[in-house]
């Protein structure tokens, strides 16, 4: 692969790989993750302990070196990333589940490296947001990804009203704590549009609840969440306006639960 990089003299063979990794069920990873992981001179993870887990199950060896870059440290990663690359070392990036960078830590790491003149690759994996859309059956020829919304009500308000007069679904991820909270606040500014909430993505017990808004507030009130959450909500657009099922019917589960793991 070709890669621009605006520094001279790189080391020979320094590279930073952003590898995406299954956000539930193991088996989703790509023969090119399981090569470069196996292959980099060092690991940075977001839980050391969750991709542990993904070494042990498809036996990949473990680096020589690694080491955590999560929100709390990825200044301090994205320098010792640097020194590695420095030394013309291989250095493989991921998270406990997704693309690195995506509502996930790697951002500043990918930002660093590449205004520092080095080369960085992507590997791609699995996505929340594009299998929440695929499975939703919310109207979305086109949509808008964005992230976690705001922790307070009126905070969350506002950031539905930028996107109330949007033709394009919204995907949004959500923590079973707000997630009814966000819900209504999103009724109360976008109307009563169609929904769905998908929860524990590939994993055991992965469901989409498709409904109106407040319906989805109903149920939310009566049946606590538990587990992280994407949510994917209608636009302002005609085809958005589709009859939704049968309230009373019961979510999908997945029939493919043999293999897992703790993080989505």
């Amino acid at each position: 692969m070709e890669t621009e990089t605006s520094g001279k003299g790189v080391a020979s063979g320094a590279k930073l790989y952003l590898v995406g990794t299954p956000i539930g069920n193991m088996e989703d990873i790509t023969l090119r993750a399981l090569r470069i992981l196996g292959e980099a001179d060092a690991v940075a993870c977001e839980d050391t302990r969750v991709s542990w887990k993904l070494f042990e199950r498809h036996n990949i060896p473990l680096p020589p070196l690694r080491f955590a870059c999560h929100d709390h440290n990825e200044d301090w990663a994205a320098r010792r990333i640097l020194s590695l690359l420095a030394e013309g070392k291989t250095v493989a990036l991921c998270t406990d589940g997704g693309m690195p960078g995506i509502s996930d830590p790697g951002y500043r790491v990918a930002m660093i490296c590449r205004d520092a003149g080095y080369p960085v690759e992507v590997v791609p994996g699995p996505s929340a947001v594009t299998a929440a859309v695929a499975l939703s059956g919310v109207p979305s020829p086109t949509f808008t990804f964005k992230g976690f919304p705001p922790r307070t009500s009126a905070a969350r308000r506002r950031f539905f009203l930028q996107d109330a007069e949007s033709p394009h679904a919204l995907v949004l991820f959500e923590s079973p704590y707000r997630l009814t909270a966000m819900l209504r606040d999103a009724r109360a500014v976008l109307g009563d549009r169609l929904a769905a909430v998908c929860g524990e993505l590939t994993k055991i017990h992965e469901s989409v609840r498709r409904m109106r808004l407040s319906e989805l507030v109903d149920w939310f009130e009566t049946h606590p969440p538990r587990g992280e959450y994407t949510v994917v909500i209608a636009g302002n657009h005609p085809d958005s306006r589709f009859a939704p099922p049968d309230p009373s019917a019961c979510p999908t589960e997945s029939a493919d639960s043999a293999d897992v793991s703790s993080d989505g």
